[in-house]
């Protein structure tokens, strides 16, 4: 089923735009996987360190916004090739 539309919307669009659409679904479920990611990490390392609370705070949303600002980037460059 899945192999059938990407075969259609390729025939359709060509490949460089079936390739940028899904470069820039591939980006944006990265980002949210890594974030993810950070936020677990950082509720585990609270919960150890509370004392630590606010440097690990402001770790985990520096990192989520450089992640956020990669997976903003690729999707954009995809929506150009689009």
């Amino acid at each position: 089923m899945l192999l059938s539309i990407l075969l259609q919307s390729a025939a359709e669009l060509g490949l460089a735009k079936m390739g940028a659409a899904l470069g820039a679904g591939l980006a944006t479920i990265g980002a949210g996987l890594g974030i993810g990611k950070i936020g677990g990490q950082a509720m585990d390392a609270i919960a150890r360190q509370p004392e630590a609370k606010g440097d690990i705070q402001m770790n985990m949303i520096l990192s989520a916004a450089f992640i956020e600002g990669v997976a903003l980037f690729a999707v954009v460059v995809c929506g150009f090739i689009l």
